[in-house]
């Protein structure tokens, strides 16, 4: 039955192999060349010796097992008996390790990879190859010495390999960031404000360090020059309460703070305002917030208006969108009769220039461009 597991979650389980016997049987060959060439189905057999609760033989055949096998010398494990080949019932496996005996010093070398088999013991299968090496390998010294080997194989009997039941792995779960929500909190609810401003006659408190983090001009007015003003609230000319206050709500929260409405026409002398609070305290994200509002809702009314504030304000790439909205000669029409055009032309007559440029520029690349072949005719 699968496991109901929270989707998601990391789980685990475990692979356990139960070893439930091993033994080192040494098998010495004296007089080694003396049973060279009895054929690859004659093999030297060892005498039984017992592993667990079975016995076993080695079988090994100096001139190789099989017909491909001369240049070979092959080990078998087999295990003796007809009863039942089984651990509690299963059938059980078994790996069998080869090392040849250093005659000078009885020291075991290490099993190579050729050296070693496993192989699942039952009723069908009770012979393990263990060991097929080059005799060219073997009758070497310090192995054959005197015209004796000696092997030692060992036997390892196993289960099964056991796997748990999949459990979810332990973990602690971290709730999101909320440090947006806590200015959030922190800007509504002004505790711990250290500073107020005095904006139209309206008091707005607030907190130092967040302003100062945020605006280097904050930063420069709060740690600055103003910083020995105390508790005196800090005037603040030339802006409406509303604005001053949708300033720092996107100080402490990062979020634009005009949510309801932001890219209606009505709702766009807001924007402007808050276009220049936000360059006045060089809050640049914000800035770029209101062009990309602005940019959304030019028409032939406003463009002019928000061209000029494009140009007070160094903001470039909205300056780049009217251009282009208004080198369209079929709105250009509308826009010189909008009162946002003739206070361009009166107040920043080089901004219209760049105007006239640009239609040019757009009327000689329109006369360039190939006529339908329909309408030359």
């Amino acid at each position: 039955m699968a496991a109901d597991f929270t989707p998601g979650w990391k789980t685990v389980s475990t692979c356990t192999t139960a070893v439930v016997a091993e033994g080192v049987h040494v098998f010495e060959i004296h007089g080694y060349s003396d049973h060279k060439g009895m054929g690859t189905d004659e093999p030297i057999r060892s005498g039984a010796f017992a592993i667990g609760d079975f016995h076993w033989f080695i079988c090994l055949y100096l001139d190789g097992y099989g017909d491909d096998a001369f240049d070979y010398v092959s080990a078998y494990l087999r295990l003796i008996g007809d009863g039942e080949v089984a651990i509690d019932g299963e059938p059980f496996w078994v790996s069998c390790k080869v090392k040849l005996v250093d005659q000078h010093t009885g020291v075991a070398s290490n099993p190579q990879p050729y050296l070693r088999n496993t192989l699942k013991f039952s009723e069908k299968s009770k012979v393990l190859p263990c060991m097929m090496i080059p005799r060219a390998q073997l009758e070497v010294e310090p192995f054959l010495v005197d015209d004796r080997l000696t092997l030692e194989f060992h036997v390892t009997i196993k289960k099964d390999p056991w796997v748990s039941k999949t459990r979810r792995f332990p973990r602690i779960l971290v709730p999101p960031p909320n440090i947006k929500r806590q200015l959030s909190e922190l800007f509504e609810t002004k505790e711990g404000a250290d500073v107020t401003f005095d904006v139209a006659g309206v008091a707005v408190p607030a907190h130092k360090l967040v302003l100062a983090m945020r605006s280097p001009v904050f930063k420069a007015e709060l740690c600055g020059l103003l910083r020995e003003l105390g508790t005196d609230p800090i005037t603040i000319v030339d802006m409406e309460p509303a604005v001053f206050k949708a300033l720092l709500e996107f100080i402490y929260t990062d979020q634009f703070p005009v949510t309801h409405g932001s890219e209606r026409k009505d709702n766009c002398e807001m924007i402007r305002q808050l276009l220049v609070a936000s360059d006045r305290y060089a809050v640049d994200r914000l800035k770029l917030l209101c062009q990309s509002v602005l940019c959304k809702n030019l028409n032939i009314q406003n463009v002019a208006t928000t061209l000029a504030l494009a140009d007070q304000h160094q903001c470039d790439k909205l300056k780049d969108a009217c251009l282009e909205f208004m080198s369209c000669s079929k709105k250009m029409k509308g826009v010189v009769a909008s009162k946002g055009y003739a206070d361009l032309q009166r107040t920043a007559p080089s901004v219209l220039a760049d105007v006239m440029a640009q239609m040019s520029k757009f009327n000689k690349m329109s006369s360039s461009a190939p006529q339908d072949e329909s309408k030359s005719r």
